[in-house]
């Protein structure tokens, strides 16, 4: 058999070939690997100057800190703190700027010691006071929390459930951790009682759901309304409302806690925390019930130095009792003047508010309300249940435009732009988002028309629901969580059978007939619409999340005339906490607005958009913090 003599040199061009491609796969697979390794040197790195720490916490001293009478102090409490944020945990950049501001505006800490003095011997506090707390003893709240508390010299209380103690949640700090932060003497202790429970749990269609520890109140959390309570703050009872238990019981059940909160605490720590917060009080006594208050009132007195009673208000003052105070829990969508613009009005007095990048805010008009500008982002803080205000300079002769921004407030709230306006604004032209409703509106002089609405669910296309369908929901996600946490084999039998004749119960839709079920929204619930608007002689055409809203919309305000933005509260909305919050922050990003000539190149008369290096630098920035942050979450 005679062998081709081309075969054997196309043999060893194919196996160069071979070895030069693996030999360029393995390049660039150890570039690969250099590039993660020095990611995760670099993310080591900051983690380690980020949570080492190096000073102690110096407080203030009557010659550093100024006095001028009694003006009370501000309590603060942050549920918890991460890297990003997250629900209600507040991210760290966040953190660094509310505490941040407040040390700009002469605010000091405060310790227990201090408001002991200052209620039981008349102490005079620092003007401007804060006492920091962070509930629920979550160990990344240490963790990242401590790094600010050292450059602004702030010391903060931590608050814990000794319940974590015995179970070793790694979520949670445990004593010899708790030890330490003392040890770094930017911390104290304090306590939110022995555990977290809930009783007499209804859903929003008045289904009893009972008794709910955390696991499964977060399981059913989104069918769940107001209706339910704090394990302390009730006789425990059934569907009817009448008490499942004696009032011996219900002493020794709410004893029985507050004697493990003393034990547990004495034997860890050596002591009792002297800080308590009664959860989910706000009742003007110790609890919904005479007699379960007075048993509460026992106990807080004989254990604790003080207790925080009620929630949404920052403000405390001498005529007040120690065992009644108050705090105000910022959230974590709160940008800086949101929480300004709470204290202003709970304390009563003028502070100046943060306005971010100062040349951008010549351009704008503050007349309501506060404005901060921070990178390409504008945020328009409005006055608790009122608006927030700007006008564009140097746009009283705007006709046809073009205008672009992404609205990232929060769905529940006003988000308005207002065109063609004149300064007093009896004619305008409007589009706005309301509770995720979009408008368009106008005015001339007399009443405001609505010209076009359009509910925004409906524009995504997502489902809609009846009430039965969505009271099916409520129900089986109740028997599941049941299920899912049954003490006993015969338990988790019945809910099983239950469970599977209730999701084979068929219940009617909205086309067959039946209400459509309309969610209300929660006041937590974060909003993000990039909007694009056409005005150009009589017709307006909006684009909503690259999607068409309305084309070619008549309006009969053809007169140019100004910009304006507005921010305002939306109302309460749904929520399970923070009831009280009635202040709104519009947030305006990337907002650009061009003449409307249908030229190829259109003049830009706005445009909020970092230029340059500055947006080199953001890019950067942004781009960095997405690779750190996966590394963190899959190393």
């Amino acid at each position: 058999m005679t062998m081709s003599t081309n075969f054997v040199p196309r043999r060893n061009r194919k196996r160069a070939i071979y070895a030069k491609f693996t030999e360029l796969k393995d390049r660039k697979k150890l570039l690969r690997v250099v590039f993660q390794l020095t990611v995760i040197v670099a993310v080591l790195a900051i983690a380690v100057v980020a949570l080492l720490t190096l000073k102690a916490y110096k407080p203030y001293t009557a010659q550093n800190t100024k006095f001028s009478g009694d003006k009370g102090f501000v309590a603060l409490a942050y549920f918890g703190v991460d890297r990003i944020g997250k629900q209600n945990i507040i991210g760290i950049d966040r953190l660094q700027q509310h505490l941040q501001v407040l040390k700009d505006l002469g605010y000091v800490t405060i310790t227990q010691q201090d408001v002991l003095d200052y209620y039981q011997s008349g102490k005079e506090l620092p003007e401007k006071s804060l006492l920091l707390i962070f509930e629920d003893g979550r160990r990344d709240t240490a963790i990242f929390s401590q790094k600010v508390l050292e450059e602004l010299n702030f010391k903060a209380t931590m608050l814990t459930y000794p319940e974590k103690f015995e179970k070793k949640d790694p979520k949670f700090l445990v004593p010899d951790e708790l030890k330490e932060l003392e040890k770094s003497t930017y911390w104290e202790m304090g306590t939110n009682g022995y555990r977290l429970a809930f009783i007499n749990v209804f859903d929003r269609y008045d289904n009893y759901l009972g008794e709910l520890v955390p696991l499964e109140h977060a399981s059913v959390a989104p069918y769940l309304g107001r209706k339910y309570n704090h394990y302390l703050m009730d006789y425990i009872r059934d569907e009817y409302g009448v008490p499942k238990e004696s009032y011996i019981r219900m002493k020794e059940r709410i004893s029985h806690d507050y004697q493990a909160v003393r034990d547990i605490y004495t034997q860890s720590l050596g002591y009792v925390p002297g800080t308590y917060i009664l959860m989910h009080s706000n009742t003007g006594q110790f609890g919904n019930n005479d007699k379960v208050s007075t048993v509460n009132e026992y106990w807080i007195k004989t254990l604790f130095t003080m207790n925080f009673n009620r929630e949404g208000f920052s403000f405390n003052q001498r005529n007040s009792s120690i065992y009644d105070l108050t705090r105000m829990q910022p959230q974590p969508y709160w940008y800086a003047n949101h929480l300004l613009m709470r204290i202003k009005y709970d304390i009563n007095q003028d502070l100046d508010f943060v306005q971010g990048n100062l040349n951008k805010q010549k351009e704008w008009e503050t007349r309501k309300g506060a404005l901060e500008i921070q990178d390409d982002t504008m945020i328009l803080t409005a006055l608790p249940k009122d608006q927030g205000i700007i006008r564009l300079k140097n746009s009283n002769d705007f006709e046809d435009l073009k205008l672009t921004v992404r609205l990232k407030g929060n769905k529940l709230g006003l988000q308005r732009i207002y065109l063609r306006a004149d300064e007093g604004l009896k004619r305008f032209l409007s589009v706005y988002i309301l509770n995720n409703v979009l408008y368009v509106s106008e005015k001339n002089g007399v009443a405001e028309k609505e010209l076009y609405k359009l509910n925004l669910d409906q524009h995504d296309g997502k489902e809609v629901l009846s009430i039965p369908e969505d009271r099916k929901a409520a129900e089986v996600t109740a028997l599941a969580t049941f299920l899912e946490y049954a003490n006993s084999i015969e338990k988790a039998k019945a809910y099983t059978a239950r469970l599977q004749s209730k999701t084979q119960e068929v219940v009617p839709a909205v086309a067959e007939g039946a209400e459509r079920y309309i969610p209300e929204i929660s006041a937590h619930e974060k909003g993000d619409r990039r909007v694009a608007l056409s005005l150009k002689g009589d017709r307006l055409t909006i684009i909503v999340d690259d999607k068409a809203a309305v084309s070619d919309l008549q309006v009969v305000n053809t007169t140019a005339g100004a910009v304006f933005l507005e921010s305002a509260w939306g109302g309460y909305g749904q929520s399970q906490r923070n009831l009280a919050d009635d202040v709104y922050d519009g947030v305006f990003d990337k907002l650009m607005i061009t003449e409307n000539t249908g030229e190829k190149e259109e003049k830009i008369l706005f445009d909020s958009r970092l230029q340059g290096l500055d947006a080199v630098k953001l890019t950067v920035k942004r781009y960095w913090e997405a690779i750190v942050d996966f590394f963190i979450k899959y190393l």
